[in-house]
């Protein structure tokens, strides 16, 4: 049902899950832990896979943003509802109990946490949120509640890799003009005019850009194992008509 980082697991007070597509009660593609608030799942079921996602953190709320692709974060205190959610990629909290996640099917799941004052973060990284600073926004809000940049570690959990992620030249263009070092994170293709994109790569680079240096990747692909991990491309290649919602969560104990 879940997936955890050593590294955040050798650390006090932090509560974290990268929760697979196993344990919950959705049905077809949304088999079955599928906590997309925003699929066509069935919302009784969405709602009760995200009530045990809640109970495995031993946390009173699980909380997500209404994600946009933005480099927006912001600061969770209470519980809210879909309606109430921020437009936001990056939540931080220092409030115990209160589980704060992103919802993902091949963007990156980036947990963040500074056990040593209780500050933790969690940010939804695709490659646009992460180009335009998703990752330094939460680590500055972090900073803003009272968190060290050189204490804060990260996990990197299930995410599209570079094996799975073939772009356009369009994409290619599009992060050579904002830095031309960023080449790298691209290799070639078997057709012609396209590159193959490394996501987690890229991540890793602005984590250390935000002076994160403690970096754990799980080393996962989402689009390779269906077992497991839901992936929008899968399901787009296959052309379903949706896909389900991974959530990857951190909490602080009380």
């Amino acid at each position: 049902m879940l997936i955890r980082s050593p590294a955040l697991d050798a650390l006090p007070r932090v509560r974290h899950a990268f929760f697979t597509r196993a344990g919950g009660v959705s049905n077809g593609v949304y088999a079955s832990l599928n906590g997309g608030l925003g699929s066509h799942d069935d919302p009784e079921h969405v709602a009760e896979n995200r009530a045990r996602m809640a109970a495995a953190l031993q946390s009173t709320a699980l909380v997500t943003a209404y994600q946009v692709h933005s480099p927006d974060a912001v600061v969770a205190t209470t519980a809210w509802t879909r309606a109430d959610a921020p437009r936001a990629d990056a939540l931080v909290t220092k409030t115990p109990a209160l589980a704060i996640g992103v919802t993902v099917a091949d963007c990156g799941p980036v947990l963040l946490a500074d056990a040593a004052i209780g500050i933790v973060g969690a940010v939804h990284a695709g490659w646009r949120g992460a180009l335009d600073g998703v990752i330094e926004s939460a680590v500055a809000k972090m900073q803003e509640l009272g968190a060290a940049r050189q204490r804060i570690v990260a996990a990197i959990g299930p995410i599209i890799r570079q094996q799975s992620y073939e772009v356009g030249p369009e994409f290619v263009v599009r992060f050579r003009e904002a830095d031309a070092g960023f080449a790298k994170f691209f290799a070639p293709a078997t057709r012609d005019g396209h590159a193959m994109f490394d996501l987690p790569g890229f991540i890793v680079l602005r984590l250390q850009a935000a002076g994160v240096d403690a970096i754990d990747d799980l080393g996962l692909d989402t689009y390779s194992d269906e077992a497991r991990f839901f992936s929008f491309r899968r399901s787009t290649h296959r052309r379903e008509p949706d896909y389900g919602r991974l959530i990857a969560a951190i909490a602080l104990s009380e």
